[in-house]
């Protein structure tokens, strides 16, 4: 494949990353610092273009002839929709996808139809954030929350405690405690090893566990790791950007007590002018003297979403110490999200891996729906769909036929509108909705192949 990527940001250069990686095909970066460029290209091998990247001459040299995707993830939403405008026109490129920030386009959804704009896809990563970091906010306890099959599944991480009703049992002792509940561990991490589960393991204290389940039974198999936290009321958020202010007006909609610091005067009074309940304040979130006058023992969850790595993990740290019940911390640099795994700090949350999440089904062939990146990129969980052609390797076929790479799991299945945990004799019917987990990211390419069709397939 054929790929143009408008803007060497951390998207564009996260996204070239692991395509140069994985994908194996023909990929040109664009971006107007050649600086940057330059050493891009020393590190991939990958093509390069200096210029702007909405300008029809730099779309020719880029290749825009005979690419098959472009993604525009410049820091500009118009250069971005103006690129793909281009590409539409000028070039006829089969896909574009634009990174799109403003809320006033986003939700003018006709803009982006059919017809509209030329854009093919659009993805907004400080909305995939915000989402994600509310729903962790939602399901207290979780280390991770993802949502499948429009929301009728969730992927939840969780750790297990001394008081959870499973802990010291065998997994098969959970269909005995939840009768009527369908479920699925489908990883176990004990000291950072993953260990692959079926129903002789034992759960231990302090392992952390991935299960599946329809998203109404979320909570009942969270109560079987460990003691349920107490909902979630009082919030401080560090940080009035773009995500800050996303997530307080998510958060104050939903009824939460929240609180929202903000070192820049002028941007306090922005947000404050647009939010309706949320208490905002000017000042700095690593100020302990700050924190306490605001009864940070008090709040259930405090969480740091700046665009400073150092201070968001200062400010969590301070937070937790200080009495917050829960800590969260936004960390873009790999490196400082594994050191956080040994600190008191409960979430390092990669807005990073969750934006590649959204990109990435887009590039790797088959019919995808979602990838998600798990324990900071370690793994991956898949959402495909079975379609039914003269190729198929996996409609027709019981579970226990299909070929998987080792490490990977079927968790679930969305048959119509149906949520089916799957056993090794399920046989995967046409349009199924499928669930993976993939445990190690180099079985990637093999799991997607799975639901790759024929090039003939109508």
């Amino acid at each position: 494949m054929k790929i143009i990527i408008l803007g060497a940001g951390q998207v564009g250069t996260s996204v070239t990353e692991i395509l140069s990686r994985e994908a194996g095909g023909d990929i040109t970066l664009v971006d107007i610092d050649e600086e940057r460029l330059s050493l891009l290209q020393n590190r991939f091998d990958i093509r390069t273009v200096h210029g702007h990247a909405s300008y029809p001459d730099v779309l020719r040299e880029a290749g825009c002839d005979d690419a098959e995707l472009i993604l525009a993830v410049t820091n500009s939403d118009e250069t971005n929709i103006t690129a793909c405008q281009i590409a539409s026109i000028l070039f006829n490129t089969p896909r574009k996808i634009a990174r799109i920030r403003a809320t006033e386009y986003v939700s003018e959804g006709k803009l982006f139809a059919e017809g509209g704009l030329g854009v093919d896809h659009i993805i907004s990563p400080e909305q995939i954030v915000t989402t994600e970091l509310q729903r962790l906010i939602e399901r207290p306890g979780a280390l991770q929350v993802l949502d499948f099959a429009n929301g009728r599944i969730q992927l939840v991480a969780i750790k297990a405690y001394h008081d959870g009703p499973l802990v010291g049992h065998q997994l098969r002792a959970l269909k005995d405690h939840l009768s009527n509940i369908e479920t699925r561990v489908v990883a176990i991490y004990r000291e950072g090893e993953a260990i692959m589960p079926d129903g002789d393991t034992v759960i231990e204290d302090n392992d952390e566990v991935f299960f599946i389940a329809a998203t109404e039974h979320i909570r009942d198999v969270m109560s079987e790791m460990r003691k349920l936290d107490k909902p979630v009321r009082t919030i401080m958020l560090s940080g009035a950007g773009n995500i800050g202010f996303r997530l307080a007006e998510a958060l104050e909609q939903k009824n939460y007590q929240v609180k929202l610091i903000e070192q820049s005067p002028e941007r306090a009074t922005e947000v404050s002018k647009h939010l309706k309940r949320t208490i905002v304040l000017v000042g700095d979130s690593a100020d302990e003297e700050l924190l306490r006058m605001e009864n940070i023992d008090k709040m259930d969850v405090f969480c740091a979403i700046t665009n400073d790595d150092e201070a968001n993990i200062l400010s969590a740290m301070l937070a937790k110490q200080l009495g917050a019940r829960r800590v969260m911390s936004i960390v873009n640099r790999t490196a400082y999200a594994d050191l956080i795994e040994r600190t008191m700090i409960d979430i390092a949350y990669s807005p990073k891996q969750a934006t590649i999440g959204s990109v990435l089904p887009k590039f790797r062939t088959g019919a995808l729906e979602a990838v998600h990146s798990l324990r900071l990129g370690t793994a991956e969980a898949i959402e495909a769909i079975a379609l039914d052609d003269q190729s198929s390797k996996v409609v027709g076929r019981r579970i226990d036929e299909i070929p998987l790479p080792k490490g990977t799991i079927i968790g679930a299945i969305l048959r119509d509108e149906e949520v089916i945990i799957p056993h090794h004799n399920t046989v995967i019917n046409n349009l199924d909705h499928i669930i993976l987990f993939v445990q190690e990211k180099k079985h990637i390419d093999d799991v997607v192949a799975l639901f790759q069709v024929s090039a003939f397939f109508i």
